[in-house]
């Protein structure tokens, strides 16, 4: 067991509440929420919190399977924080043993496995960065291969054997791929079951997940009451949308703002979003009070521009990972971009493939998410090469070295061979 080292961020703003009565609690705890199961059994938690009780025991598990989190991630550890403001006690559970495994959720195919080497240098990247939302003080960081090595084959056996093939294969994507005739291999009916041990083995009180992760917070929940343990709650938390406003924020769909993106790159991306999107965003990610949201709503609704709110919300977010002084200089940076102003340093792109569509080449380049949307920021007038405006969708640039824009502030110095 470990704690996370160092002091909280002193630009890190507070929550809204802390150590309320059992309403107020769960006013916070529900703020953004998808689902909570059951209701009645928090409640009856909380009471005994609130009467002397230990505080909650609130899981979340994450297996490293990417050197780098984004905003999506956020969304769970901004729950986390709000949960030890209320003087509960937040694990942080690093799946290394998980991992090697490959969570199925949400998956069309097998996810390959990684190896050692890839979650130990993983891991150590995630707890410096979400040390950046949670108190790091009041964070219990575990790794699952702690219980889970020790199982051993007949521990695997034993377990396995609480658990039916029917249901398993009540999950979506299982079901899916079953009926799709797309393999489906035997360890990955493991992954709910080894997610499911870990509430038991470290007799978590309620779980947090996103809405994919349901299926594999039920198991959990289900093998404590099978093990003689007080079932955990779930709370399930939506999945953030991502820069394309359509599909959840993944770096697969390169659709995402990390949470290690240089301040200027942050704040571009979160002024970026629809008018629209932005209130998921702030819902999600904002530690601003829910009537200081709806203020702001009323505010745009009734004829101010919500540019302006975009503005207070990107400096919140900024700040939190870069300070504030990182977030008034991205904001000043953000104008001059905005005006028409091409930064100092633009990163320098190679591109192979020459002659290539203007479609591929924003996308390769790293403009866009993808060809499609690069070709929609043409017919727009969106895209600049070498400062003159682009309309012609079928354009096929040749080998040379090209100064690339897209919108305001999206440049790229591209070398294309």
């Amino acid at each position: 067991m470990s704690t996370l080292e160092g002091a909280v961020p002193n630009h890190l703003a507070p929550l809204p509440a802390e150590n309320a009565d059992v309403a107020e609690a769960l006013e916070i705890i529900k703020r953004g929420a998808d689902e909570l199961i059951l209701e009645s059994d928090l409640i009856a938690k909380l009471n005994r919190h609130t009467q002397g009780g230990a505080p909650l025991r609130i899981k979340f598990g994450c297996d490293p399977t990417a050197p780098d989190l984004h905003l999506g991630h956020s969304v769970v550890f901004n729950k986390m924080r709000q949960f030890q403001d209320l003087g509960h006690t937040v694990i942080f559970l690093i799946g290394d043993f998980t991992a090697m495994i490959g969570d199925p959720s949400g998956r069309n195919a097998t996810r390959p496995p990684l190896s050692r080497e890839q979650i130990e240098a993983n891991a150590k990247t995630y707890l410096e960065q979400c040390g950046k939302v949670l108190d790091r003080d009041r964070t219990e960081v575990r790794y699952n291969s702690e219980w889970s090595d020790a199982l051993g084959a007949r521990g695997m056996i034993t377990l396995s054997a609480k658990y039916t093939l029917a249901r398993m294969l009540e999950r979506d994507d299982f079901t899916k791929r079953f009926k799709g005739n797309v393999p489906i291999s035997i360890h990955e009916l493991l992954y709910p079951l080894m997610q499911g041990y870990d509430s038991v083995a470290l007799k978590s009180d309620l779980e947090l997940g996103g809405t994919d992760q349901k299926f594999n917070l039920l198991v959990g929940r289900e093998l404590q009451r099978d093990y003689g343990q007080e079932a955990q709650c779930i709370l399930t938390m939506p999945l953030l949308v991502g820069l394309d406003g359509v599909e959840k924020m993944s770096k697969s769909k390169n659709n995402t703002i990390g949470i290690t993106d240089p301040a200027n790159d942050m704040f571009g991306k979160l002024m970026s979003i629809s008018d629209t999107l932005m209130w998921q965003y702030f819902e999600l990610l904002s530690f601003k009070s829910r009537s200081e949201i709806a203020a702001l709503r009323d505010q745009v609704s009734t004829g101010r521009n919500p540019r302006d709110a975009k503005v207070t919300l990107a400096l919140e977010i900024v700040a939190r990972y870069h300070g504030s002084r990182a977030a008034e200089a991205a904001r000043e940076h953000f104008e001059h971009m905005s005006r028409g102003g091409i930064p100092d340093e633009i990163p320098l792109v190679k591109v192979a493939g020459a002659p290539i569509g203007i479609g591929q080449l924003l996308k390769q380049s790293g403009l866009v998410p993808s060809s499609g949307e690069g070709l929609r920021n043409v017919e727009q007038g969106g895209v600049k090469i070498n400062g003159e405006v682009i309309t012609d969708r079928g354009l096929k640039l040749d080998a040379g070295e090209m100064l690339v824009q897209v919108g305001k502030r999206r440049f790229a110095r591209v070398i294309l061979s």
